[in-house]
């Protein structure tokens, strides 16, 4: 959620519009991310989307681009990180919210479901970044007066004109004030938060860098607390005042290869969030492997915090190669 400010280019200035209509005329190939303010980053180098159009009522196609390494989304076995393809549906929701259907860019959002699927041989890292088209629809359109307060939407992530992902995600927005008299309670000045735990062992989890890892141990078989630093730069790479859903996604995947007990490329999941998971009190995670089917393993992780359910995610992760 964001609630920064963004101001756009003074396009007022004969000089500065002529400037940039000439650049753009001498060189129409050049490509850009979009403003980090319409994906809810403060970081340009993890914007992921480059441009946007519309193609119909409510329908899209959005450009993205995926770096052939990343310090958080590292590669899989091979594959571009399945979990990057869940950051940039998310990001072209708030994109499109903002650029097409006029949401302010105070606004906060809150994400109710988001899920995705992957084809492996499309997230093969190649020589160079692999550059997408996503095509968007829209549906849901909820109004509040004459604003847009959400919708949901359907993603084709296309690389060489071929599907390599799809997925979905519903979400609302509020305008600020709304957003603080909903937060009063947690937004109280002084509000403690819960101490950093220490992480589970980063090769049980999938990770190499202990800094990665969000689950602590909790003396329990396929369970354990969130972990949560607040100083990652990238799932916080921003103040927020609970913890981000991207990173309970994360401790969703952690949490399966824990469970499998070997690595695992996440060929897909379904995920919902039912309330907030807050920075002061402690997040239980758990675990349970489900029937497995030809095409992989899955496990149901679920979130819970003061005894109320925040997430349940379905992860499906690519069945073991044979020795």
């Amino acid at each position: 959620m964001s609630t920064s400010t963004f101001r756009p280019a003074d396009t007022t200035c004969p000089e500065n519009h002529a400037t940039a209509w000439t650049a753009a005329l001498r060189y129409p190939s050049l490509t850009t991310t979009v403003p980090k303010e319409f994906v809810h980053r403060a970081s340009v180098a993890e914007v992921m989307l480059t441009d946007w159009k519309r193609t119909g009522d409510d329908r899209f196609v959005v450009s993205a681009q995926w770096p052939r390494g990343h310090s958080f989304f590292t590669a899989v076995d091979g594959h571009h990180d399945p979990l990057i393809s869940a950051e940039t549906i998310r990001q072209a929701g708030c994109l499109l919210a903002h650029a097409e259907y006029g949401v302010p860019l105070g606004h906060s959002f809150l994400m109710w479901s988001l899920d995705f699927a992957v084809r492996p041989d499309g997230l093969l890292v190649d020589d160079a970044p692999a550059s997408l088209d996503i095509e968007i629809t829209c549906s849901d359109v909820k109004r509040r007066g004459r604003s847009v307060a959400g919708f949901r939407y359907d993603a084709v992530v296309r690389r060489n004109g071929r599907i390599a992902a799809t997925g979905s995600a519903d979400f609302t927005c509020v305008p600020s004030k709304v957003y603080t008299r909903m937060r009063a309670e947690r937004l109280a000045p002084g509000r403690p938060r819960i101490p950093l735990t220490a992480p589970t062992a980063p090769q049980t989890v999938g990770r190499i860098s202990p800094t990665d890892v969000v689950l602590s141990p909790t003396g329990e078989q396929n369970s354990w607390q969130l972990r949560v630093d607040t100083r990652h730069p990238i799932l916080f790479d921003h103040p927020v005042d609970h913890v981000p859903g991207m990173m309970l996604l994360e401790a969703a995947r952690q949490a399966t290869v824990a469970t499998l007990g070997r690595p695992a490329l996440a060929l897909g999941l379904t995920s919902t969030f039912t309330r907030y998971a807050e920075l002061d009190a402690p997040c239980l995670i758990t675990a349970r492997r489900l029937p497995g089917t030809s095409a992989g393993e899955s496990v149901l992780v679920t979130g819970h915090q003061e005894g109320e359910p925040v997430f349940s995610t379905t992860v499906t992760a690519a069945a073991p190669r044979p020795e």
